[in-house]
């Protein structure tokens, strides 16, 4: 079989679309245009980038690829990791003709958003697995989703730079604390 065939049961895959213009948008961030974080209608994400990149404005649109199987065949899809945002940098007059922007959020800290979008974009181009988790801080309450704990609930501790549950005996006014995986967290639906 060549590389153009495909075997009955496989699905052609696309290449992912531009995640990142140009090549070069984390190389000397110092003098650059401010980051701008776009929050766009649903499932726009990709269609302000595509608009971005004709526009020539630079952007970032963090990407997961998803494969699941159906019927015996296999289906891969690159999705935005923070669905409805899109970074970028430059005139914000040409991001907004493409009319899919709901809003612009201020960006207060560039350094501090500069260095986290190179950062996830060096994950991204190592070919790491990205999972989208929620965010989860000191003092947020969470239920174990898995391993021998799965259903127990605590709070998040940030000691050391390490996560850890903390359990508390409230009659005892006593607690306990135990360092978890991230994944085995979830935020706890707060009563409303």
């Amino acid at each position: 079989m060549t590389s153009t065939e495909l075997a009955p049961n496989e699905v052609p895959i696309l290449e992912p679309e531009a995640a990142l213009y140009p090549p070069t948008l984390f190389e000397g961030q110092e003098g650059a245009s401010p980051w701008r974080v776009a929050r766009v209608r649903s499932r726009q994400e990709k269609v302000l980038a595509r608009h971005l990149l004709g526009s020539g404005v630079g952007f970032y649109l963090p990407l997961e690829r998803r494969e699941v199987r159906r019927g015996g065949r296999r289906f891969v899809s690159h999705l935005p990791l923070f669905p409805g945002y899109v970074f970028f940098r430059g005139e914000k007059a040409a991001a907004l003709r493409s009319q899919v922007i709901v809003s612009l959020l201020e960006v207060h800290d560039q350094r501090l958003l500069g260095r986290e979008l190179a950062e996830l974009w060096a994950l991204q181009k190592a070919g790491l697995p990205l999972v989208a988790l929620p965010w989860l801080g000191p003092g947020d309450a969470v239920r174990i989703v898995d391993g021998p704990l799965q259903g127990c609930t605590g709070t998040v501790l940030r000691e050391k730079g390490r996560l850890r549950l903390v359990v508390s005996v409230t009659f005892l006014r006593q607690s306990v604390a135990a360092e978890l995986p991230r994944e085995a967290l979830a935020p706890l639906a707060k009563a409303g």
